[in-house]
């Protein structure tokens, strides 16, 4: 009875002592800060969702890593971190407090991700330093190796404008999928352009995911479209509209004439039809 007794006393504690290190009870969503926020950024970067700056700030990177994780494991797709989402990332990923939490007093650079011992990260960190000073005695031959290889990460990198993150690309993509596949590759690229303008526009939200989840704005948002997996020609005509293509001429709209049931959007001034969509200001 006594063993019994306190074989029940170590599962309840250990119980305990998991849950006190993951989360509080609240539901954490886009605008918190505080220390939640940190442990869902660094569970979300653990596991590859997230690959912003653990600052403890809930703004729109992290919401859109959320919503990519609620999708992968099949929850409501919300960006909320209530009591189903945050149980699912506890069992899905490892949270190293102490060490998130001094790097981060520290103000140090630093990755959560998984796969990588807490041990070698720091070693990574001190290789780094040994490999700066290695190199001031390196030969001309591999000085100019090296330039070599930076103009072609710079060269590979042209394509991806100033202001626009990795998950801002990823969006689009899945909107102008969501949205226009099927379509011409420059109707894509319209599409894309549209979602831009919109961003420009005094009229709309500021941000890629604003204007994006902006209440009645996309049919590929209100029937999950948005979630499909967009292929290499979306993210192509998205670069092509970061770059500055506008083939809309400029459009904050656009409408399928065969299945549009929105009186109102016929009363804007029209641009061009690409396919078959009608273009208009």
């Amino acid at each position: 009875m006594r063993k019994w007794f306190i074989c029940l006393f170590l599962i309840f504690s250990f119980s305990y002592t998991s849950q006190v290190h993951a989360f509080s009870k609240q539901v954490i969503q886009r605008g918190a800060v505080g220390d939640d926020v940190i442990e869902l950024q660094a569970r979300l970067q653990y596991l590859g969702f997230y690959r912003g700056k653990i600052d403890g700030v809930f703004g729109w990177r992290t919401y859109w890593a959320l919503r990519n994780f609620q999708y992968k494991f099949k929850l409501p797709v919300d960006g909320l971190a209530g009591e189903t989402t945050k149980k699912k990332l506890v069992r899905a990923s490892k949270y190293y407090k102490s060490f998130v939490h001094n790097n981060l007093r520290k103000g140090n650079t630093f990755t959560h991700y998984g796969g990588v011992p807490l041990s070698k990260q720091v070693k990574v960190r001190q290789t780094k330093a040994k490999n700066q000073t290695t190199a001031k005695k390196t030969t001309n031959t591999r000085s100019n190796s090296k330039q070599t290889a930076v103009k072609r990460v710079k060269a590979a990198a042209v394509n991806v404008p100033n202001g626009f993150s990795q998950n801002d690309i990823q969006l689009m993509a899945n909107a102008v999928h969501g949205e226009a596949r099927g379509e011409p590759y420059i109707g894509q690229v319209a599409v894309a352009a549209v979602i831009l303008n919109r961003i420009n526009s005094p009229s709309f939200p500021n941000t890629v995911a604003g204007v994006i989840f902006e209440p009645g704005a996309f049919t590929a948002v209100a029937d999950g479209q948005i979630w499909l997996t967009p292929n290499e020609t979306s993210r192509k005509a998205v670069l092509d509209a970061l770059n500055g293509w506008d083939p809309s001429g400029g459009a904050l709209y656009y409408f399928n004439p065969n299945t549009a049931t929105n009186g109102w959007i016929w009363s804007r001034p029209q641009i061009k039809r690409i396919g078959r969509h009608i273009f208009c200001k």
